[in-house]
């Protein structure tokens, strides 16, 4: 077989001498070659392809056709060359690969699917679809990711479930994020979504129905097993997994807890929605402005009926659940938030900044066995007084610094004498030795217990010394120790 180059030369040879010998001397070649290939050219016959050669498959073709056809493509050339070989065929496996392989892709070649390019319309379509989180104190996350179709504008919510209240709180939280509704929300055959299917069409979950007619908005449900209809929101689930789930791609190390999650999805949507989009090639948070114009305004108040039962907090910061008290965040005190169980879990959802969010989440507890977590109260001591200027003369020593302060509460407690007068001469001290020396050794004597006449001082003298001069150490080859020269006549 000659090299695209040597036809071309052999050619360009023939048409300038119209010779078969004379070309096949310029080209250096046999003349039966020349007059082959120029006969192919005369044909339109591509000169570089071999010709077709009879096989010992070609007999087995139609059954090799026929399986693929019968397995929609599926099937093994092992399976197909069994076969064959039952039926007389004596070649090789990999002879019939090659066959498999070349009638899979005229298989596949008849029946691809062509997709007509889908051309969004502003305030039509969002997609949302859930993805796995990372584990947070052994616990399972997960990431709702929600996809406004014409703006590219992206939102990710970490959550503890996908029960129907939560699909309710993160559309109600995503509503507002992009500032309106859109008419159509599409999204996965869940069950929280679609209940059955009927002659392939999807029966709607009857809880969710009030939900979407309450935002008016219409939901819809893709093809089962087919992510190719709602390509925008798989995108956005694999961008969030890539960068919020800690791996060794990202290098993000492990999270401490629930709230450090929610701001990693915080930052995450920043970035993304203030960038260029590859597609677009504008910011989406600047085309969601003006999608803005065209989405249905959101409702004031969001869908808590799917939330459970309303209870008010009390003063102490806690709610009655079936004689049981449970705590929440001591900011929503005297508000009133929705209760609900999912399995052995209490979940309590509040209004914050507009939206309806998951506050607290308690084990299912018993009567007399209340449910109190110290986070949801503020770190001030407890039972405990901290100190308070209510004359000059306090606001002086007090103004020195912490070790004051807790030279007061430590003398205080050891019901010393002549408290004021030590806490003036502190002031006096602070103005000879520098306030930052006298907190040190205030916090000093608070923490060793030394409260007497002149212990502040000795301690300052003590610390002028540290920083004077260094300790002296001798070495080890001064000793104080008495030689033993006086024994050496012992016994003469």
């Amino acid at each position: 077989m000659k090299s695209d180059e040597e036809i071309m030369e052999i050619l360009e040879a023939y048409d300038l001498t119209g010779s078969y010998r004379k070309a096949a001397e310029l080209a250096g070649c046999d003349h039966h070659t020349v007059r082959r290939y120029v006969q192919l050219c005369g044909q339109g016959v591509d000169p570089t392809e071999r010709a077709v050669r009879s096989k010992l498959i070609d007999d087995f073709l139609p059954k090799v056709e026929e399986l693929v056809e019968r397995s929609q493509g599926r099937v093994g050339a092992d399976a197909v060359h069994k076969k064959i070989a039952a039926m007389g065929f004596t070649g090789t496996d990999r002879t019939t690969r090659r066959a498999v392989a070349a009638a899979k892709e005229s298989y596949r070649a008849g029946n691809r699917r062509v997709f007509r390019p889908w051309i969004p319309e502003p305030a039509m379509w969002l997609q949302w679809d859930w993805g796995e989180g990372p584990r947070i104190d052994g616990r399972r996350t997960s990431l709702w990711c929600a996809w406004l179709a014409w703006s590219s504008f992206r939102v990710v919510i970490p959550v503890l479930d996908k029960t129907l209240p939560t699909v309710a709180a993160c559309l109600d939280a995503t509503f507002r994020a992009l500032g309106g509704v859109p008419t159509y929300c599409l999204t996965d055959n869940e069950k929280t979504v679609t209940v059955e299917h009927v002659a392939r069409i999807a029966v709607r979950n009857p809880e969710l129905v009030p939900i979407a007619r309450y935002y008016g908005t219409a939901v819809r449900t893709c093809m089962p097993a087919d992510p190719a209809s709602k390509g925008g929101t798989e995108a956005t689930v694999r961008i969030a997994k890539r960068d919020l789930v800690p791996t060794a791609v990202n290098l993000r190390p492990d999270y401490g807890d629930f709230a450090e999650l929610q701001q990693a999805c915080g930052d995450f949507m920043t970035e993304v929605n203030g960038r260029v989009h590859r597609e677009t090639r504008r910011v989406p948070a600047e085309l969601l402005a003006e999608e803005q114009l065209r989405l249905h305004p959101v409702p004031e108040h969001p869908f808590t009926a799917a939330f459970g039962e309303t209870r008010r907090v009390g003063k102490d910061s806690t709610i009655s659940v079936e004689s049981v008290r449970y705590s929440v965040p001591h900011q929503f005190v005297d508000e009133r938030v929705w209760v609900r169980f999912h399995g052995d879990e209490l979940i309590v959802t509040a209004m914050a900044a507009g939206s309806a969010v998951e506050v607290a989440r308690h084990p299912r507890s018993t009567a007399g066995s209340p449910r109190i977590a110290d986070e949801h109260y503020p770190d001030a001591p407890r039972g405990e007084r901290t100190p308070k200027p209510t004359n000059p003369a306090q606001a002086q020593f007090l103004a020195i610094g912490p070790g004051a302060a807790a030279w007061l509460v430590e003398a205080a407690a050891t019901g010393i004498r002549r408290i004021r007068a030590k806490m003036t001469d502190a002031v006096a001290l602070a103005k000879l030795y520098g306030t930052a020396d006298v907190d040190r050794a205030l916090g000093t004597a608070a923490t060793v217990g030394r409260f007497a006449d002149g212990d502040l001082l000795s301690i300052l003298d003590h610390q002028g010394e540290d920083n004077r001069t260094e300790p002296i150490r001798r070495s080890e080859a001064h000793s104080l120790q008495s030689g033993t020269s006086a024994w050496s006549g012992f016994g003469n």
